[in-house]
């Protein structure tokens, strides 16, 4: 009888959490469980026999927060079916599989990854800048074939210093990369969609006017309507032969087709890709270039980023949940 109502405590007592939507794990979950969010009872759509808009329907009275991993496209089609929700908390920085005005039309608070990727994304893209200037993969490669040994020096590379970097995207991650190459001594440009009153790099409305301005392309934005294949073979052929475009911001900005046939045809110099248009697919032909440095978009996978991440999702559900204001709102309204 004891152990029955010690049952019956439990349940009572998981009840009484707040309640707490995943559709799919998101990394931090992966990596670091989910015990970060104990406080909290979570609904994990993923381990349910159900099919998912049942699963919706049976908690659709209940739910108000839900957690996505940026990956599941968030629209009418998911709140309809959610009538209750209030927030969406979402561990990317991203926002593009959300449904922003539908969000904004229901009411529902966003919240993201805000500044807590920023540092890892822009060391990625500068790594990313540096290894294909200075032909760092391909150099390794050489030598682990043997190559240096039967076929002499490996091929010059090119400086970083003086390089002019024109930045697509001057938000917290942008900032950062500009933070670290003005330390190389390069020369930032920018292109943004305002003008940033608080610096003095050279603003560019027209991203085709920034590449031609350019040595280098490192592109920092979101993904919208209006930034999708905003990198084209115009702004590749503005860049030039000796050109460099560097991508930590989401695959789609860049007309990937356009990117392959400037590469091939030598009308660019090179590229250092962590995300790609069609994801995990990366085409052919990018895999056997000496000139393209790849990386499966694992910017923002560091154990000091990840942990902080669990700490801002948690301090999230806390907020709204005690009536408090967010920690990473997304300005909506």
């Amino acid at each position: 009888m004891a152990a029955n109502n010690h049952q019956g405590n439990d349940e009572q007592q998981s009840h009484e959490l707040p309640q707490v939507l995943i559709l799919e794990p998101p990394p931090i979950v992966k990596f670091y469980g989910v015990e970060f969010l104990k406080n909290f009872e979570l609904l994990k759509a993923w381990e349910s026999p159900l099919p998912l808009d049942q699963f919706l329907s049976v908690h659709a009275a209940s739910v108000k927060a839900l957690l996505s991993p940026g990956r599941y496209p968030l629209n009418s089609n998911i709140f309809q079916l959610l009538p209750s929700l209030q927030l969406v908390i979402t561990t990317s920085a991203g926002l593009n599989h959300i449904d922003l005005p539908e969000c904004k039309r229901r009411g529902i608070d966003i919240a993201n990854s805000g500044d807590v990727y920023s540092e890892d994304v822009a060391d990625m893209g500068v790594g990313l800048l540096i290894d294909v200037l200075r032909k760092i993969s391909a150099a390794d490669r050489y030598v682990r074939k043997g190559l240096w040994d039967n076929k002499g020096d490996f091929p010059l590379a090119s400086k970083l210093g003086s390089k002019r970097v024109g930045i697509v995207g001057l938000g917290s991650i942008g900032q950062e990369v500009a933070k670290r190459l003005q330390a190389f001594g390069c020369r930032i440009l920018y292109n943004s969609r305002n003008k940033k009153p608080f610096v003095s790099y050279p603003y560019y409305s027209n991203v085709l006017e920034l590449a031609a301005d350019s040595d280098v392309l490192i592109i920092c934005c979101g993904l919208t309507e209006q930034t999708r294949h905003m990198i084209n073979k115009d702004v590749m052929l503005a860049l030039g032969k000796e050109g460099v475009i560097i991508n930590v911001g989401r695959g789609p900005i860049i007309d990937e087709k356009d990117l392959v046939q400037c590469l091939v045809q030598r009308e660019l110099g090179g590229a250092g890709l962590d995300v790609f248009e069609n994801e995990p697919h990366v085409p052919k032909e990018l895999l056997t270039m000496d000139n393209v440095v790849l990386s499966p978009h694992r910017a923002v996978r560091t154990p000091e980023t990840l942990a902080a991440m669990c700490e801002l999702v948690k301090g999230n559900l806390e907020a709204f949940f005690s009536n408090k204001p967010l920690l990473s709102p997304v300005m909506n309204k």
